[in-house]
């Protein structure tokens, strides 16, 4: 599994969320996108993580980014914990983990294939801006959605 690099042209993809809807990272081409691939719904980790972003979300949405929580957890896990915790953005179903695995979001563990905690910025351009493992500052997100442009017509 070759992990993603900066400036990689972003793996496109089309997974549904919690409601059944589906989208498709193509379909934001001109704006940023932060991708939160986590291991799993109303876990601490996760919770903190994804709760970070939506206590930013003003912000996050003056960048003109769409967020988006990835993992493989059923639609009504999804769609309870996006109630609960009452996030502002889609909570997408990656049954097969298709998509983690193109992001190089699997990790192995005893012979299963678990969800690394990963985030990913994809530019307006649709290319990797950022891509780190493990649980990155939500100001640092912000940093680097501060410095992103649409790209030039």
């Amino acid at each position: 599994m070759r992990e993603l690099r900066l400036k990689d042209q972003a793996p496109d993809f089309a997974l549904p969320d919690e409601t059944g809807q589906t989208h498709r990272l193509s379909d934001q081409n001109g704006h940023p996108v932060v991708l939160v691939f986590y291991p799993g719904d109303m876990t601490p980790g996760c919770t903190f993580q994804l709760c970070s972003l939506r206590d930013e979300w003003s912000t996050l949405s003056a960048a003109g980014a769409a967020v988006y929580g990835i993992n493989p957890a059923n639609a009504e896990s999804h769609a309870a914990f996006r109630k609960a915790k009452h996030f502002p953005f889609p909570l997408l179903v990656d049954a097969g983990k298709r998509v983690s695995r193109s992001y190089g979001a699997l990790t192995e563990l005893f012979g299963l294939k678990l969800i690394r905690r990963t985030v990913v910025i994809v530019g307006p351009d649709g290319r990797i801006a950022y891509y780190r493992h493990g649980l990155p500052k939500t100001s640092d997100l912000l940093k680097i959605l501060s410095t992103l442009r649409a790209p030039s017509p």
